[in-house]
């Protein structure tokens, strides 16, 4: 009986020994798995990267440039209101009364207005384009990406041929050999 226990002891602890040198060779294989996944997906993440420090860029431009253009016109505008202040006090001194004075003052509203309305479309229209060039830049942006992201996903859906795994039994030819 101790015999056949131990025999029973050493068939089992076989058993055990073939589970666990299975199982360590097939998580090694998912670890190498798994670091060949991780290391793809690091380097398709340099194109995405690329793309979004050129959009940075970009953008970087876009904004120097809006900013320039408005820099530009807050010196025309503050320019010409200070030629539109001193010629209505040209035009103060000049007037011999009170009457003269506002009426040359009043004369000088639509000249002033009409400047005022041109400086807020000048504004508009620098605000206007830089919009539009923003959008493009972030148009442009989301096409790379989503291109890419599209080709990802069309390669990732291409099934994966993994080599079929061992039986676990005898073939049939050796099965019948051994009997």
């Amino acid at each position: 009986m101790n015999v056949t226990m131990q025999e029973y002891v050493a068939e089992r602890g076989e058993l055990l020994f073939g589970q666990v040198r299975k199982i360590r060779e097939t998580s090694v294989e998912s670890v190498r798995e798994a670091f060949t996944g991780s290391a793809e997906t690091l380097k398709a993440l340099k194109s995405p990267v690329r793309t979004i420090a050129r959009s940075g860029v970009k953008l970087s431009t876009v904004s120097q440039a809006t900013v320039q253009n408005l820099i530009e016109l807050q010196s025309d505008v503050v320019t010409a209101a200070l030629n539109d202040v001193a010629l209505r006090l040209e035009r103060a001194t000049r007037a011999e009364n009170i009457v003269e004075f506002v009426r040359e003052q009043i004369e000088l509203t639509p000249a002033t207005r009409a400047r005022v309305v041109e400086d807020a479309n000048r504004a508009v229209a620098i605000f206007k384009t830089a919009g539009k060039e923003f959008r493009n830049v972030a148009v442009h942006a989301v096409e790379m990406l989503s291109d890419k992201a599209k080709a990802e996903v069309a390669t990732a859906a291409k099934p994966i041929r993994r080599k079929a795994k061992a039986a676990g039994r005898k073939p049939a030819k050796r099965a019948r050999k051994a009997a």
